[in-house]
Formats: C-alpha cells, structure tokens, sequence
C-alpha cells in the first residue's frame, strides 16, 4: 500500500541546493530522498531539479551522472517535474550562457541574459510574481505573489502558454513556467518564506494526484 505522503526525489547532480530543498519539501508533508541514483529516483512519485551556477556546467553534470535520459524517461511515464532556479532554466533547450550550450530540451524556447541596463546582475532579492494563468502550483497564493531570486539570465519560452507567472527586473521575464507534468520556477521557493513553501506544498499534492508505477 502506498503511503499517504508523496514521494519526491530530488535530483543530485552536484550542482545545487539540496538539502535546502530536501528540509522544504519535507517540511510542507513530502518524504524526501536526494539520489543520484536512476533506480531510487525512478522509485518516487515526483522529481525535483536543483540548481546554482552555470547552465554548461549544470548540464556537463548531468550528462556523466546519465540523470538526462532518466528525467526524459520519467516525464513521459507522467512524473511530475519542478525545477527550480538553474534547474528550470536546464529544462529548455538551449543556453547562450558563457559559449553557449544545449539543455534537456523538455520544455521548447531558450536561456538568455536578462537586459537590465543601470541594475545589478545577478538580480538577487524578492520580486513580485504576476499569475497569468490558473495552475496547480498555484493554488491559494496570492497574486501578486513574492519568491526569492538570485540570476542573470532568464528563459524564454517559445510558446507563450507554457509561461504561468512574470516577474520584472529591467525587463519582465518568465518566472514560472509549465506544460503538461513539467514545472519549472526561476526564484529559490526554498528561500521564500511562506509562498516559497505554498508552491513547494502545492507541487507535493501534484505528485500525489499524479503518483504513477515505476
């Protein structure tokens, strides 16, 4: 029998926040594993990508550990995904961060610098989100709601129904995206405080809803 609190694993490629991740999720009701391990990781009811750095660095990682054939595995048997900060900008295809690389390739669209002229970069603070569309992640939070961010460089979706959520530094840029099982939010919902742990929570119930066989 299943038990009642979804199983979250959240992805280790050396790169990231884990454990902050790891006490978050368990915080708001999940049981937590941080795997590099295929086996373990095919084992629970939903994914989280990690992430601090850069994205060429962040996917090198990702390719030796073999972590990019099981998320793709993963995501079409139906898991739910979240990724978060460096994490949701690896689910695009592609990055011009430093000379530039490839990602994952699940969700379409690009990575690019955020053009901020007279600002700081990286952005690093709270930035108030705007909701564009009704999403599970969603649920009970405000709009506005307000997420902590540390980036340079932002994600630009090709199609402008897989963008959830804006934010604004120098320009407006995604700040939560989704299509079908796959989520992703730019800000550190760990560092968030109240609607940090709201989405996190609400990602859990997700992966309960959603809980598929290995």
């Amino acid at each position: 029998m299943r038990e009642s609190r979804p199983s979250i694993g959240v992805v280790d490629y050396g790169m990231g926040n884990r454990r902050s991740a790891e006490k978050a999720l368990e915080h708001v009701g999940a049981r937590v594993e941080v795997s590099a391990d295929p086996q373990r990781l095919r084992a629970m009811d939903g994914l989280v990508l990690p992430g601090v750095g850069a994205f060429p660095a962040g996917m090198d990682a990702i390719r030796v550990a073999g972590l990019d054939d099981l998320l793709h595995e993963r995501v079409e048997a139906g898991v739910p995904l979240l990724g978060l900060c460096l994490g949701m900008q690896l689910l695009f295809e592609r990055s011009e961060e430093h000379d530039g690389a490839t990602g994952l390739g699940l969700l379409a669209g690009g990575v690019r610098r955020l053009n901020a002229p007279g600002l700081k970069l990286p952005h690093i603070g709270w930035s108030e989100l705007c909701w564009l569309r009704t999403t599970p992640l969603s649920e009970g939070l405000p709009d506005p709601a307000y997420l902590y961010h540390v980036h340079s460089f932002a994600v630009w979706p090709a199609e402008e129904d897989v963008v959830l959520a804006t934010a604004d530094y120098g320009e407006p840029f995604a700040a939560i995206v989704g299509q079908g099982n796959v989520y992703g939010t730019q800000s550190h919902p760990e560092k968030s405080s109240t609607h940090g742990l709201a989405l996190l929570q609400n990602f859990t119930r997700l992966c309960g809803r959603a809980a598929v066989p290995a």
